[in-house]
């Protein structure tokens, strides 16, 4: 009975890890991205964790669970700051936001919000 909870939960855990991975590949922008790297990966790690813990010993199924622990706590932090770093350097569409906490904490000499990192470069050429 065992084996069968863990080979369910070892491919539910690689089919979420799967589905990640093509919205990173589908989905159009950054935020939506952002959402398919962390969420499904994070949820795929921690099931593929838990089937690997059940046929292991428990020394190794502490290990696994702090590993998982580990990932939790980082996911979220690593994808606020890969997001905070596209929207300051223009990758985000800030007309496609529905909310923008960030614009009243931007400089003033920003770009425009509708110019990516290409259509800054070609302005900064010297004609």
């Amino acid at each position: 009975m065992t084996d069968v909870f863990s080979a369910a939960l070892l491919l539910l855990g690689s089919l979420a890890c799967l589905l990640g991975a093509l919205g990173l590949v589908r989905l159009p922008d950054v935020p939506a991205r952002l959402q398919a790297a962390t969420k499904p990966q994070t949820l795929g790690l921690l099931l593929i964790l838990m089937g690997t813990a059940l046929r292991v010993p428990l020394d190794s199924a502490v290990t696994l669970l702090l590993v998982g622990l580990f990932q939790v706590i980082t996911a979220p932090v690593i994808s606020q700051l890969v997001g905070r770093s596209a929207y300051r350097s223009g990758s985000v569409r800030r007309a496609r936001l529905v909310v923008d906490e960030l614009a009243d904490k931007m400089p003033a000499d920003t770009t425009p919000a509708d110019k990516g990192p290409a259509d800054r470069m070609q302005e900064e050429r010297p004609s």
